[in-house]
C-alpha cells in the first residue's frame, strides 16, 4: 500500500527514533509498503519517520542510478536497528534530494566509506562496508532517524537561499506527484 509521505516541517521529521523490536507486528507488511511508497514516488531510499513513524527502519534501493554508480546495482534491501561506523576518506560533494523537501536539491558534503551492522527483515544480521554514492543514500536516510535532513548539513547561506521554498513547504504551497502529508497548520 502506498503511505503518504511527510513533508518538511511535520515534527515527526524531528523526532528521535527507537528500535525496531523483534515482535513489531506486520513488519514485513511496513516494509513492502515502505517499498512501494519509495518506488511511487521515484525515490531510492526513505526512512520510517517519511511515513510517519519514529522508527529506525529505511529501506533503500539504489538499482536505477547503476548506470551511472555502478555500486547501487542490486542494492534493495530493508536496514533495521542500524549502528553506523564513518570510515576514512575526503569528503564528496555532490547533489541530494529529498521526498520529504520535494523540488529542492543541494550539494552535500559527506565522506562516502561507511561500515554498517543493521537486521534485514527477517531480523538476521549484517555487517558490510559501503562505498560511493550508495554510502551517499544509505547516511542521507540513516540521517533522517536522527531527527535531521540533508539541509542540516548545508551552509547557513544556503539555508537562508531556499528560506522561501522551504516556507512553501511547510505552508502547502508545493505539490507533488505522490501521496504527501504536510505539516499540522499552527494556531
Amino acid at each position: 500500500m502506498k503511505l503518504p509521505v511527510y513533508l518538511y516541517g511535520h515534527p515527526v521529521l524531528r523526532k528521535p527514533t527507537t528500535d525496531v523490536p523483534a515482535d513489531y507486528p506486520d513488519l514485513k507488511q511496513l516494509v513492502e509498503d515502505m517499498y512501494e511508497t519509495m518506488y511511487a514516488s521515484d525515490g531510492v531510499g526513505l526512512a520510517a519517520p517519511q511515513i510517519g513513524r519514529a522508527l529506525r527502519l529505511v529501506v533503500v534501493d539504489g538499482s536505477p542510478l547503476a548506470e551511472n554508480f555502478p555500486e547501487c546495482a542490486d542494492s534493495k534491501m530493508a536496514i533495521i536497528n542500524p549502528e553506523l561506523e564513518i570510515l576514512d576518506g575526503e569528503k564528496e560533494t555532490r547533489s541530494e534530494g529529498c521526498l520529504s523537501l520535494p523540488g529542492l536539491s543541494e550539494n552535500v558534503g559527506r565522506i562516502e566509506h561507511i561500515r554498517l551492522k543493521w537486521l534485514d527483515e527477517d531480523l538476521q544480521p549484517h555487517e558490510q562496508e559501503f562505498t560511493g554514492f550508495l554510502s551517499r543514500i544509505i547516511q542521507h536516510e540513516l540521517d533522517h532517524l536522527e531527527g535531521k535532513l540533508y539541509i542540516d548539513r548545508i551552509s547557513p547561506i544556503r539555508k537562508q537561499l531556499i528560506r522561501g521554498k522551504l516556507n512553501n513547504i511547510v505552508t502547502g504551497k508545493t505539490r507533488c506527484e505522490y501521496p504527501v502529508r504536510y505539516a499540522p497548520k499552527k494556531k
